[in-house]
């Protein structure tokens, strides 16, 4: 089964594991270019590749994502409707939209040592984006995930691990060769077949709650930029670094 030729993600397949990997680590892997259609597209693909079992979802360079966009929707349709096993490969810190979106709807995570999980969505005037409200809520409870989403906290891998989030933590270094080798292990003595049963007796109850809770968040968040929140806090953000910058008051003489 042949892919289009994608701009911003990297698709490969071996040994009945697929990989999306995001490749804009100029800009950390912001969701921005063609990234997101791109990633819809190659999900789709892979939900009815007849020779993989995993989909992994990952990064190249130092970010997973960095996040900063709100067109994830359909993106996250296609990955909670994904007869696959999702599999999170965190290759570095996941901030925003990349914390957000992803590690309550995969179906296991997997990280560096050096990625760490906030989303400062409330800084922002925002709100939490695609459901994660809910997921999170369902993943690593209540008062934790109000602390993670309300106060915008910082957690390490090692945090998440111990929050029922990451299933494993793996070294930075070498860390996508850690991930083919931890899931292959797996393929040579399990049945795929079952194991994807698992998962879909799984989420078959949290499946329509899942995807009202995405279109809720759209609702909310959109009364949030009618109610200004956003462009005002991002206004005072703006102010604020650049009170920080050296340059921003230098005179220049000619």
């Amino acid at each position: 089964m042949a892919f289009p030729k994608y701009e911003d993600i990297v698709v490969e397949v071996s040994g009945g594991i697929g990989v999306i990997k995001f490749n804009r680590p100029k800009s950390l892997n912001a969701f921005g270019g063609n990234m997101i259609p791109e990633a819809i597209d190659a999900l789709r693909i892979l939900n009815d590749h007849s020779d993989t079992t995993f989909t992994v979802i990952t990064g190249e360079g130092r970010f997973f994502s960095a996040g900063a966009d709100v067109r994830g929707t359909e993106l996250m349709r296609s990955m909670i409707d994904h007869k696959k096993i999702v599999v999170l490969a965190l290759n570095g810190p996941a901030v925003g939209a990349g914390a957000a979106w992803f590690p309550g709807v995969a179906d296991i995570v997997l990280a560096s040592d050096k990625t760490y999980f906030q989303i400062p969505f409330s800084a922002l005037g925002l709100v939490p984006e695609n459901g994660s409200a809910v997921i999170f809520a369902q993943s690593m409870g209540v008062h934790r995930a109000n602390e993670f989403l309300m106060f915008g906290t910082k957690l390490s891998a090692q945090d998440m691990e111990k929050y029922g989030i990451v299933n494993k933590i793996f070294p930075s270094e070498g860390f996508h060769g850690y991930v083919k080798k931890y899931l292959e292990e797996h393929l040579k003595d399990k049945d795929a077949k079952s194991m994807m049963e698992v998962k879909r007796l799984q989420n078959a109850s949290t499946r329509d709650q899942r995807i009202v809770a995405v279109f809720n968040s759209v609702d909310a968040l959109s009364e949030r930029f009618v109610e200004g929140a956003p462009v005002e806090r991002f206004k005072l953000k703006m102010q604020e670094l650049e009170g920080k910058c050296p340059f921003h008051s230098m005179t220049v003489w000619i």
